[in-house]
């Protein structure tokens, strides 16, 4: 008696359609395993009025006006109250100019550190010494000229020395 084999294609068609399977269910068992941290937005998406909430309860940086905001003047660049507005954080302070925000800390021995820096619309960070150092500087470019931004420490307490410039010193 002569037994019936099926053709060698259709033996290793299904043995390739039953491996494709098997690694398919265990991708997704993989993937359900390790959870949503892969496929979702990392604290879960908010409303907006969640949105609206959060930003109605930061307080605003103070701010300076903006080159678009600011009273035209021929290639003088808007000036730096001086001193620049300083608001304390947690890591530094704070000073805003025309030109952006820098944030500094004093670290032992009267020795500043720039934290962080920030140019405002209109305005490029061009330059800067982070520290830590007797000073540091940050320099803000845009097209209503260059505002530069030096600082100290004295008695642990961050010091800024603002210059203006239009060209090239």
């Amino acid at each position: 008696m002569q037994s019936l084999k099926p053709p060698r294609a259709l033996v290793v068609g299904a043995g390739w359609l039953a491996a494709a399977l098997i690694a398919t269910l265990a991708g997704l068992i993989g993937i359900r395993l390790v959870g949503d941290s892969l496929t979702s937005t990392p604290g879960g998406v908010r409303s907006e009025a969640e949105v609206a909430r959060a930003l109605a309860a930061a307080t605003p940086a103070t701010t300076q006006p903006t080159p678009s905001q600011a009273p035209a003047q021929a290639s003088t660049p808007p000036p730096v109250q001086g001193p620049t507005s300083a608001k304390p954080t947690n890591s530094g302070t704070s000073f805003t100019s025309a030109g952006g925000t820098a944030t500094v800390h004093c670290e032992p021995g009267d020795l500043a550190f720039l934290d962080s820096w920030s140019p405002h619309p209109g305005y490029q960070a061009r330059d800067y010494d982070r520290g830590p150092d007797d000073d540091v500087e940050v320099r803000f470019e845009g097209a209503d000229g260059r505002v530069e931004l030096k600082f100290f420490c004295r008695g642990g307490v961050p010091v800024v020395e603002p210059k203006h410039g239009g060209g090239d010193d």
